[in-house]
């Protein structure tokens, strides 16, 4: 049952994934990989909101595991930031490391400071 919810929550993350990132790089004029970078951000969010809820098996492995899952992507992530550093564009990769880990684990903070406040 565990792998049903995992791949229930995959199909739902991943196209969402796709449609998000093309939807926001289409409105951006730059190398940055600003789709990549808000799904990203936003599933850092959502998990850590999840971490911060009562404990739920089934809710954790479709939210958390497979929704979650699908929705970021590191291999995109390190995948955009080589191309960048290969391209000669090294602010833009730097930057994209930088932001994105302090962008993401903050975002983690807040979902688990949200859902801590509304459980607590």
């Amino acid at each position: 049952m565990t792998v049903l919810l995992v791949a229930i929550g995959a199909a739902l993350g991943a196209p969402l994934r796709y449609l998000t990132d093309r939807a926001i790089q289409a409105r951006h004029d730059t190398v940055f990989p600003w789709g990549t970078f808000t799904v990203n951000i936003a599933g850092s969010a959502v998990l850590g909101f999840l971490t911060g809820l009562p404990g739920n098996g089934a809710v954790s492995a479709m939210l958390g595991t497979g929704f979650c899952g699908a929705l970021t992507t590191y291999s995109t992530f390190s995948y955009e930031t080589l191309r960048l550093a290969q391209e000669r564009a090294r602010f833009f990769a730097l930057a994209n490391i930088v932001a994105s880990v302090v962008a993401g684990l903050g975002a983690a903070y807040c979902g688990l400071a949200l859902a801590t406040a509304l459980t607590g």
